[in-house]
């Protein structure tokens, strides 16, 4: 089936009615036929252009397209069970964090019927080669829109003046009227081709910023955080009040980091301590078995030199899971209220 199937192309380039035909062709003629007399008339005439032009589809992106409905289709009986926190929960077990925020964002983004919503599917490198280019204040409000981690890779790939720029411009960012968000649209729509758009009120501030930089690398966390201090002492004070970096384990109670360490991969643990404060890697070591402390510390004495960006994303790494464990109200993560030094 999948030799009858498209070309070159990747699955990040392939339209919703080119995938529903790929989809369709590969299940076959009798469930196809069954799907198609569910949609409207307008929708069949798209997905069945769509058949017509297939051409030579790769495996892979067969594969992709099939995985993916069965993603969604599986996040859909989620929300229908208990809504899109449940559905959260539910994929991060069954696929891990990193697959079912890809999952939830896209269901967030058919949910929505803005064009800055629409902007939660499209690659993250398109998006910052998009803002790169665009008024600082216009790539605030974009990423006022977007999940903290998209729009945590997104800034991370951008230069450094141009990050502080939005960034401190997102953080004093009160309501925008819906006249500004809708121009801002306009520029969407030309550039991403989205047909789509709604009135909204966009709230940034140093919520949104603290989000955004705890999904950021330690690096880019620092020189933001330092541009903005630079600025606004008070305002970078107030942002990193409201973070939670990987250091800040060090406040939580044993129980809770007891009960965060037995879901953490022991070789993330080890890496991420290699960047650690000292009285984060006291608290820790003493927070597991006296084999566990033994093994960690020889690992630790025995480790050369590590790339820094690996340490971080293992701190990343623990840290997305201390944060779905709060979500689930497992634990408690305590915030610090030290100013930003």
């Amino acid at each position: 089936m999948a030799s009858r199937l498209a070309d070159d192309e990747t699955d990040d380039e392939v339209s919703g009615a080119r995938k529903a035909a790929i989809l369709l062709v590969a299940v076959g003629t009798e469930v196809a036929s069954e799907v198609l007399r569910t949609l409207h008339d307008s929708e069949v005439e798209r997905i069945s252009i769509e058949i017509a032009k297939l051409r030579n589809v790769s495996s892979e992106l067969v594969e992709s397209v099939l995985l993916e409905y069965r993603d969604m289709a599986m996040a859909h009986d989620y929300i229908t069970q208990g809504g899109i926190s449940f559905a959260r929960r539910a994929l991060e077990n069954a696929l891990g964090p990193r697959r079912a925020e890809e999952i939830i964002m896209k269901i967030e983004a058919a949910m929505q019927v803005s064009a800055f919503h629409l902007l939660q599917t499209v690659e993250t490198s398109q998006l910052s080669n998009f803002l790169q280019n665009e008024h600082p204040q216009t790539a605030a409000l974009i990423l006022a829109h977007l999940n903290p981690r998209k729009a945590a890779d997104i800034i991370s790939n951008l230069n450094q003046e141009l990050q502080n720029e939005i960034m401190f411009r997102l953080a004093t960012m009160g309501k925008t009227s819906p006249e500004l968000l809708r121009d801002i649209e306009e520029v969407i729509r030309d550039q991403i081709g989205s047909v789509i758009g709604t009135e909204l009120s966009a709230t940034g501030g140093v919520e949104k910023v603290a989000e955004i930089l705890n999904n950021t690398s330690r690096t880019s966390e620092r020189s933001i955080m330092e541009g903005i201090r630079e600025r606004d002492p008070e305002l970078a004070t107030n942002i990193k009040s409201l973070m939670f970096v990987f250091d800040d384990l060090v406040n939580i109670n044993d129980r809770d980091l007891q009960r965060l360490l037995v879901e953490v991969d022991q070789k993330d643990l080890v890496l991420a301590l290699k960047g650690s404060s000292p009285d984060l890697q006291e608290k820790l070591l003493r927070n597991v078995s006296e084999r566990a402390a033994a093994m960690i510390k020889e690992e630790l004495e025995l480790m050369g030199q590590v790339r820094v960006r690996d340490v971080e994303e293992a701190q990343r790494r623990i840290l997305e899971v201390a944060h779905a464990l709060e979500e689930q109200e497992e634990i408690a993560l305590t915030r610090t209220n030290d100013a930003y030094l």
